[in-house]
């Protein structure tokens, strides 16, 4: 009898807690059982800019929504490198990403014009290129495909990184094995630099340099940074031979489901999240030889 009385008591206050916490959810208007659950895939670590840029989308979606549309963000390349997720994004298998334009070009062409080594002078100058009339342009190819474009991102500058010796010269390049993205512009300009061009997925990078199947990579320092590769190549020279624009984008299959009111409210979400990590200044090359971990820079 006792123990009857017991489970009534837990199963009572359990219901209770239930009904508080859907209450405490309509006084803050959200809705308790989202109409949409969506995937957003982002191939860095959880605490990478850009990961935490994906986690302000998702966080003002769900707020704008009240909690009617809530995004699942997978960091740390869970759901594939950008080349998988590119492939999964177009017939709806991920509904939201980031991902640099190296890949993306892949699959439009022109968007290689964007990414031309040693093209803009600065931050300044390539988003006075992406929010103009330049940008809109390109922008435009994506009707071609099953992609739907959200908003622009500052991917910082790539720089070189080596195991074994230093990068100080053109000379200095010849026969050493660089890994590059999956990109046929990022391919061709290593080739024409003197070095070989090895495309790797970026979660490979580190063993890579590790067992010397590689002499070295090409990176922004958070890049550098949070995947630890200076562990295995010590070397890191600030040439900033290229600033590659990243993207969030949507799936045009995903974007379908949506109502306009919802389209808009998700578009506005996704350029107010882009406008926050340009903010912390995290992405920034040029700041990267005041980082102060370990590591020899040339220049």
């Amino acid at each position: 009898m006792k123990r009857t009385n017991i489970f009534k008591g837990l199963l009572f206050a359990g219901i209770w807690f239930l009904l508080a916490g859907c209450r405490m959810e309509e006084k803050e208007g959200l809705s308790s059982v989202p109409e949409y659950v969506f995937t957003y895939a982002e191939n860095q670590a959880e605490d990478y800019p850009t990961s935490l840029g994906a986690y302000r989308f998702a966080q003002l979606v769900k707020e704008r929504t009240g909690g009617r549309i809530e995004i699942q963000v997978k960091a740390g390349g869970l759901l594939g490198d950008e080349q998988a997720i590119l492939e999964q994004l177009q017939f709806g298998g991920i509904d939201f990403t980031r991902v640099s334009l190296s890949p993306l070009s892949e699959i439009i062409p022109e968007l290689n014009v964007l990414q031309m080594p040693y093209m803009y002078t600065g931050s300044e100058h390539m988003w006075k290129v992406l929010d103009g009339e330049i940008g809109e342009t390109f922008i435009g190819f994506f009707e071609r495909v099953p992609i739907q474009p959200l908003s622009w991102y500052d991917g910082g500058t790539r720089n070189f990184y080596t195991s074994n010796v230093p990068i100080r010269n053109l000379e200095d390049m010849k026969g050493m094995r660089i890994r590059v993205q999956q990109s046929s512009l990022m391919m061709d300009t290593m080739e024409l630099l003197g070095a070989e061009a090895v495309p790797t997925a970026f979660d490979q990078v580190y063993s890579s340099l590790q067992r010397g199947t590689i002499d070295g990579a090409e990176n922004s320092w958070p890049s550098y940074e949070s995947e630890k590769h200076y562990e295995v190549a010590g070397y890191y020279t600030l040439d900033e031979h290229t600033r590659v624009p990243e993207m969030q984008l949507a799936s045009q299959i995903t974007w379908d489901k949506l109502s306009k009111e919802d389209q808009q409210i998700i578009r506005e979400c996704a350029r107010e999240s882009a406008h926050a990590v340009e903010e912390t200044g995290k992405v920034v090359g040029g700041s990267c030889k005041s980082r102060g971990m370990p590591g020899n820079f040339a220049s």
